[in-house]
């Protein structure tokens, strides 16, 4: 996985047009858009793997981050 002052400046930077894009949707139901974005999200992944930039693990910790963020597993 990529880290460092250039890998958060562009996080940082698709963060803001990812938003921008997905405002631009707002014209779908939530489910709607969370199927759609998994959809992609999932050949996202698959991509990273077949290319060789994660591995199956990283994906496997991603998604469980993903989780955990997602339903506030760990907080209090």
């Amino acid at each position: 996985m990529t880290h460092g002052h250039d890998a958060d400046a562009g996080l940082e930077q698709c963060i803001d047009r990812l938003s921008a894009f997905v405002e631009g949707l707002s014209g779908y139901a939530e489910p709607t858009l969370a199927f759609a974005l998994r959809i992609h999200l999932a050949g996202l992944l698959q991509a990273l793997v077949e290319h060789r930039v994660w591995t199956r693990q990283d994906v496997r910790e991603f998604v469980l981050e993903l989780e955990q963020e997602a339903l506030g597993v760990g907080e209090e």
